[in-house]
């Protein structure tokens, strides 16, 4: 009875195998390793052993066996712009056709409170939210908010949004639709921003589904630019 009790008021050795000391799992995978380069780029301040970590990360990513392999995205390259330009026209290409993108603008136009167009309004957060949706919380990848602008703001959403309503502009005024039957200049904002809610989504889709791109990052070529004008 007394070597019972003993034995119950020890604990199990199955609850402290899985952690090391300093509480560090003691069966590490390619994951934990991930994990730990990220904060070690964070402390990093001198830009070629921050570079150097970065490739570190490249290439464990890679790894097979990493669930990073298949579902991880960190980096923002020239590729993911270009297939998010891809997806959004995909899916503005539809929307110009439509008769009722003039209406739904002429809506947004003229339904105002106290002067302010509140559902021209409302529909930019839509697009907004649902883009964000799609890119960082749902299922289809891993998408990390890496090296954000300002450290806040994530590259890849203003990305998307910035193609994407880059796109829905070219596209109207190329097919003629923009400016057709003399709109005001907040109508014809309104019809861009219908078009660049579907360019957004198609954006979003066509930039993560591919999964993590290769090339350089974009804020890398900023980051020359930015020594070439110091140098000079």
């Amino acid at each position: 009875m007394g070597i019972d009790d003993d034995r119950s008021s020890e604990p199990a050795a199955s609850d402290t195998a899985g952690d090391g000391p300093g509480g560090e799992r003691s069966d590490p995978d390619i994951d934990d390793l991930l994990t730990q380069l990220d904060a070690l780029e964070a402390t990093v301040d001198d830009r070629e052993e921050r570079e150097r970590v970065r490739e570190t990360i490249s290439l464990v990513e890679r790894m097979p066996g990493s669930e990073a392999f298949t579902t991880r995205i960190s980096k923002y390259t020239g590729r993911d712009i270009a297939q998010s330009f891809v997806g959004g026209i995909v899916f503005a290409l539809p929307l110009l056709v439509e008769g009722g993108v003039f209406e739904i603008a002429a809506w947004f136009a003229t339904a105002r409170v106290a002067g302010f167009p509140v559902y021209l309004a409302a529909h930019v957060c839509f697009v907004v939210g649902v883009t964000t949706g799609l890119l960082y919380y749902a299922d289809f990848r891993d998408v990390r908010v890496y090296r954000p602008i300002f450290g806040l703001v994530p590259r890849r959403l203003v990305g998307v949004l910035t193609v994407a309503f880059l796109v829905s502009a070219g596209l109207m005024v190329l097919w003629g639709r923009l400016f057709a039957e003399d709109p005001t200049a907040l109508e014809a904002f309104a019809r861009v921003t219908v078009v660049w809610g579907g360019a957004a989504f198609g954006g979003a889709l066509g930039d993560i589904l591919p999964g993590e791109s290769t090339g350089r990052d974009v804020s890398d070529h900023f980051d020359e630019l930015g020594e070439m004008f110091d140098d000079d």
